[in-house]
Formats: structure tokens, sequence, C-alpha cells
């Protein structure tokens, strides 16, 4: 079978999304490629998010987050950070997105937006509400564990 000119293949756009969720949370390509298919059909139905044709190109994760490059057809950008914006969880874990950027080719995504792992996780014993727990600082901002799970603050939140 012949290859299209190039003039009639398809021009694509990708984006770099970052994503963050508890310390103990794990995200997969696969569960992450459901959930954004998922979020572009509940959003703008069958035939708009066909149009789009979102597709994790790149998925690089670790504990507690990970970045994808996302492809997506040229025109489509503000469509697709839309249904981005709709992923709350991945799997079970929930998680919070971010468009660090969108650029013509994968390799451009890479050198200019993917940052890899936080340099640094640290493992502490913080005082809330009178009482000692565990909790991971990460950005300067800690995690720390309940009876319920996780909960989210700062420095000042613990004091």
């Amino acid at each position: 079978m012949k290859h299209l000119p190039k003039h009639l293949q398809p021009r694509w756009r990708y984006l770099t999304v970052r994503l963050e969720t508890w310390p103990d949370g794990t995200l997969d390509r696969g569960p992450f490629q459901r959930e954004v298919w998922y979020a572009a059909q509940n959003l703008l139905g069958d035939v708009a998010s066909a149009d789009a044709d979102l597709t994790v190109v790149r998925f690089e994760s670790w504990e507690g987050g990970a970045e994808a490059i996302v492809r997506v057809r040229r025109g489509e950008s503000e469509r697709a950070r839309a249904m981005l914006a709709c992923v709350d969880a991945v799997g079970t874990d929930p998680v919070g997105l971010q468009v660090a950027g969108i650029s013509g080719t994968v390799r451009a995504c890479e050198e200019k937006y993917m940052r890899g792992p936080p340099e640094r996780t640290e493992q502490r014993r913080v005082t809330v509400e009178d009482a000692e727990r565990s909790a991971v600082a990460r950005n300067g901002r800690l995690d720390y564990r309940t009876d319920d799970g996780f909960t989210a603050g700062t420095e000042l939140d613990t004091e």
C-alpha cells in the first residue's frame, strides 16, 4: 500500500502533560489513555473526540506522579486542553493535571517541557491537630497521612 503524499498526511501537535497524585499512588500509561478517551467522549461526544484523536505517545511515571506526551490533530489543541482538564482520576488514584506546553514535534516537547521526577522528596514527621503524623515533602508542599488517606498542606499548616 502506498503512503499518502505529504500534503495529505495528517498534521499533529504534541502536548506535554504533568500528573501528580498522592505519594503512594502509581500511574500507568494504559489507565491514563483510557481516562483521556473517556473524558473526550463525555465532554464532546464520539464524533468530536474522534476528530481530536488524542493518543498518549510517551509516558514516564514515578512514585506520586508522571509526565506524558499526548498527540492531537492540528487545530484541536484547545479542545484537547479542555478534554484533559476533565481527567480527575487515573484508575483509583485522584490526579492533578497540568498541560506544560504544546509543540510541533515529540523531540521539541521532550526538550522544552519534560522535567522528570521532582528532585527531592523526603519523609518527615509533622504535628497536625496535636498528633504526630508521617508526611512526604515535595515541591514546598506536605502530604501527610490521616486516618482517611492523605491530606495536602504546607509548612505553615503543621506548626
